[in-house]
């Protein structure tokens, strides 16, 4: 039985991943009480890291008025990707996107999402079914990007936006990413349970000879900072800013209706007659 003095979290330890009987009421008596089953986790830190993103997905729904999709990129290994699959193809209605890559955590050197961001329209398919909407290829969100940066993101999270510019995808929003881009391939086990290793891989720019953002960084068009009280007043300056500019880059460009041509009405009469 939990009573105000004891830590809800003392009853549950040990049952991570184990079926586990509580008692639940309204009133702090077990008179009236019902019973679930719950399965405990381990950490809450994935279920809050997607409220997280979900919440920011919302935040640029209500402010774009529903024009601007948000995509966000965790690191650039296999969750990024599968983050950017889910939330880029899915939201391909959009006339525009905030693509988040705040606390990037790297892996990989990409270049797949950003060759995708930077496709342009080439076709459409359609039917005579009245109403129906065109189908667009490449398949993606087509219109204008901001991507938002921070000091938290690094490694492959300083080669994203870096590509990101190289490809002119669109201005980068918020605050220089934290400049460590080398790579240590090669690690040696220690007796005692640790390793040992040291950078051995740099990226560089071969057209202007130059390192890509080693001990640099990456930095932003549009410079937003964040501070402890606006954060705990439940705001985020940079998606808001990343919006405002999405939106002036939407109107600019201006929202692309894609319609068929007039559909061809052969002659049912045997040529000739």
């Amino acid at each position: 039985e939990l009573t105000a003095a004891d830590d809800p979290y003392r009853l549950l330890d040990g049952t991570a991943g184990r079926q586990t009987v509580i008692h639940l009421n309204d009133r702090p008596t077990m008179e009236g009480a019902w019973t679930e089953t719950v399965e405990p986790i381990r950490s809450e830190n994935q279920l809050r890291q997607r409220a997280w993103v979900e919440d920011n997905r919302r935040k640029v729904e209500e402010l774009s008025g529903g024009k601007l999709a948000y995509v966000w990129v965790p690191n650039t290994g296999g969750p990024g990707y599968m983050s950017f699959n889910r939330y880029f193809f899915a939201q391909q209605d959009k006339a525009g996107a905030v693509i988040d890559e705040r606390f990037n955590g790297g892996g990989n050197l990409d270049d797949y999402m950003v060759d995708y961001m930077t496709r342009t329209l080439r076709a459409a398919v359609t039917n005579e079914v009245p109403g129906g909407a065109p189908f667009l290829l490449p398949q993606g969100v087509l219109g204008p990007k901001v991507l938002l940066i921070n000091e938290l993101a690094g490694s492959g999270g300083d080669y994203f936006p870096w590509a990101f510019r190289q490809q002119k995808a669109g201005p980068l929003i918020g605050a220089r990413t934290w400049g460590g881009l080398v790579k240590s391939s090669v690690h040696y086990p220690l007796i005692d349970g640790g390793a040992l290793t040291a950078p051995d891989n740099a990226v560089f720019d071969p057209i202007n000879n130059k390192w890509i953002a080693e001990n640099e960084g990456v930095p932003p068009d549009i410079e937003v900072l964040l501070d402890a009280r606006t954060v705990a007043a439940g705001r985020d300056p940079q998606l808001e800013r990343a919006v405002q500019e999405a939106m002036r880059l939407v109107t600019a460009q201006g929202i692309r209706k894609v319609t068929p041509p007039p559909f061809s009405r052969p002659s049912k009469r045997p040529p000739g007659q």
